[in-house]
């Protein structure tokens, strides 16, 4: 049987405090390289047996207390992730504790108190924080109730009168309209009677909600930052362990990736998401 070992190791109270990055993209760099980390844990592995260990060291700063009697607070980038149990953010990018200054709701939507998180870490914690990333991930419970319902409207009704679960469906709902119009625009409308249709909408609809996020959090940022904050976004894939996100070209992939900046590039990217390898393979294997 293998197994996997990830040890969080307290250092030295005297060694030097791990650097952080200075600039965005030092942070997105620093994110990417620990998420490949994270996700070859497992390569290699067989169901025979085997282990696989990994040690993240923990900055001995970010346990013990300064003058005050805490430690002080410097992550260097802000994750907005989903609830969902099976996506251990700190984990997935190889960080320690300070490192991520996490927000989590589900389906990873921007209500209210999720825009008020972020606005306090840009506003009091613009000393140390360089990036902040929206995280979506594949086989989201929240998106796939939103595509349900876009499905079979009648879905609907049970949450007539449940508004708080209506307040994150209905945000969901415009991002779903949306890519089920760009699926038809790249396949024609005989995709809807495609076998896979159903998971394609829902896994392009993790996606183009991840990049709207990241735009609307961009645009918060204007005026807020002086260290050239900024927002990027990805998708936390279960099957693999990696973050994917469309590149411009399509068929191609990267890491995160920043949000377009306008609606033509909002629909160069619908083009980019729908017709990737990722969803082409899903339709052609009905």
């Amino acid at each position: 049987m293998s197994a996997v070992e990830i040890t969080y190791r307290y250092g030295d109270p005297h060694a030097p405090a791990r650097p952080r990055p200075t600039d965005a993209e030092a942070a997105r760099a620093r994110l990417d390289d620990g998420n490949r980390v994270f996700a070859g844990l497992l390569e290699g592995l067989t169901a025979s047996g085997g282990t696989a260990r990994h040690i993240i060291d923990v900055d001995a700063g970010d346990l013990r207390s300064d003058e005050q009697g805490l430690a002080r607070h410097r992550p260097f980038a802000a994750v907005l992730g989903c609830s969902d149990a099976r996506v251990p953010i700190e984990l997935i990018f190889n960080e320690g504790p300070n490192d991520l200054f996490v927000v989590r709701v589900a389906g990873n939507g921007l209500g209210t108190e999720v825009l008020g998180s972020l606005r306090y870490a840009i506003e009091h914690l613009g000393g140390s924080l360089r990036l902040v990333v929206v995280l979506g991930h594949s086989g989201c419970g929240a998106i796939t109730a939103a595509v349900d319902t876009f499905l079979e409207p009648a879905g609907y009704l049970p949450l007539a009168a449940n508004h708080s679960l209506r307040s994150i469906l209905d945000r969901q709902l415009i991002v779903v309209q949306a890519t089920a119009r760009r699926l038809n625009s790249a396949f024609g409308p005989d995709v809807t009677q495609n076998t896979r249709y159903r998971d394609v909408l829902i896994e392009a609809s993790i996606v183009t909600n991840a990049a709207l996020a990241a735009y609307t959090v961009q645009q918060e940022l204007h005026g807020l930052d002086p260290h050239d904050l900024r927002a990027v976004y990805g998708v936390y894939l279960l099957e693999s362990r990696k973050v994917w996100s469309p590149s411009g070209n399509a068929g191609q992939a990267s890491v995160l990736a920043e949000p377009p900046k306008d609606p033509a590039g909002f629909l160069k990217l619908g083009n980019s998401i729908v017709e990737s390898e990722r969803f082409v393979s899903l339709l052609r294997s009905e």
